[in-house]
């Protein structure tokens, strides 16, 4: 409980890094001379990069942990390298060329603190307790993007330095703890039987994208849009963390569901009920309904998302959890590319897509349960 208490708070740090990243972006590549239509792909950059690298970070820590057992330490390393890029962006000046090489350093080396401390957790994590010690970890994700829109609204104005330089000391020291405590645990876990897992890999990331996908058109292109239909613009970052809320809530009670139904079935399960809920917030009448629709779309990529880590975990028991967790990441990471890029290029304001938009989350969401139960292991 303690090790995931730890990567919650790594995760946490790093996703408020990445906000951080994305707020000062546009005036950094200003400064640097850039103009503002390259913020889009260098961001899409950065996922491709995250993406590749998650996958190969995987694979290494695979291999580092059957030959040390221990990799703590190079997640520290990791960890300082990803620190030292990350300082350097608002200090690179009128170059952009400073600027892109600190930012694909950063994107490089910050796969260190992705996949790595999961598999540092799962590593020691009894099977049965994994859905419930993966909630846990995904409450630092969750508290991120729930703090997000206040984030852009309380950094108005201030000196990029500061916060970059805050982010960057706090996530350090979370690391150092994370590595001290891995340090106090045995060097080899006690083996558990093998089981059988609970779906094919291709099939799992299959229907992860789907619903990856569709969680990135429901909240980022259209969760503002629907609530300034009801709402004021003032209101806005007080209800757009009310998805993140239900995510951090309902994946509690979910994980005693992935525990019961097994990963495979709680998956598909979340997506049919998550995409009853995106339909809720397109239909919904009023702001209540609104917010109560997007507090169970929420919680029920919570579930999803719980579901998904367990079902990972359980396909690389033992010793091949890096690379299906860093696949896993890499599914993600390819999600947000997809949404970034339909809104850098114009394509998210065609007529075409904001005909379909109101519809697309819940298809795809319905398309990753189809997928899923059709695909599980009985």
């Amino acid at each position: 409980m303690r090790l995931a208490t730890y990567v919650a708070v790594v995760q946490f740090l790093f996703g408020t890094t990445w906000t951080l990243y994305v707020i000062y972006l546009p005036q950094l590549a200003q400064g640097a001379g850039l103009g503002r239509e390259w913020v889009p792909w260098i961001l899409v950059a950065d996922q491709l990069v995250f993406a590749a690298m998650d996958v190969a970070t995987g694979f290494w820590v695979d291999r580092v942990r059957a030959a040390l057992g221990r990799f703590g330490s190079w997640i520290l390393a990791g960890s300082v390298l990803s620190g030292a890029a990350f300082l350097a962006l608002p200090y690179s000046g009128a170059s952009a060329s400073a600027l892109l090489i600190a930012i694909a350093v950063w994107a490089i080396t910050s796969s260190a603190l992705r996949a790595p401390p999961w598999a540092l957790f799962s590593r020691y994590a009894p099977t049965p307790s994994v859905p419930w010690l993966s909630a846990v970890v995904l409450s630092g994700t969750a508290v991120a993007g729930a703090i997000a829109p206040y984030l852009g609204v309380a950094l108005r104005g201030i000196d990029a330095r500061v916060p970059f330089v805050v982010s960057t000391l706090t996530l350090l020291a979370a690391v150092v703890a994370l590595v001290l405590a891995e340090k106090r645990l045995p060097q080899n876990p006690p083996a558990e039987p093998k089981l059988a897992p609970p779906m094919r890999s291709p099939v799992l990331f299959l229907g992860l994208l789907l619903l990856a996908l569709g969680f990135q058109v429901h909240f980022s292109l259209s969760s503002a849009q629907r609530y300034l239909q009801l709402a004021s613009p003032p209101q806005l970052p007080y209800l757009m963390p009310v998805f993140w809320v239900g995510f951090n809530l309902l994946m509690f009670p979910a994980a005693r569901l992935v525990k019961q139904l097994g990963p495979a079935d709680a998956m598909a399960l979340a997506a049919a009920l998550g995409a009853l809920a995106m339909l809720g917030a397109v239909l919904a009448p009023n702001l209540a309904v609104l917010a109560g629709a997007q507090f169970l779309a929420g919680g029920c990529w919570g579930a999803a998302t719980v579901a998904a880590y367990s079902c990972a975990v359980a396909l690389g028991r033992s010793g091949r959890e890096g690379r299906f967790l860093g696949t896993l990441f890499a599914v993600l990471a390819l999600g947000v590319a997809a949404r970034i890029a339909l809104a850098g290029s114009g394509l998210a304001q065609s007529g075409l897509f904001s005909a379909l938009q109101p519809w697309l989350p819940q298809t795809l969401w319905l398309c990753g349960a189809v997928v899923l139960v059709a695909g599980r292991r009985r």
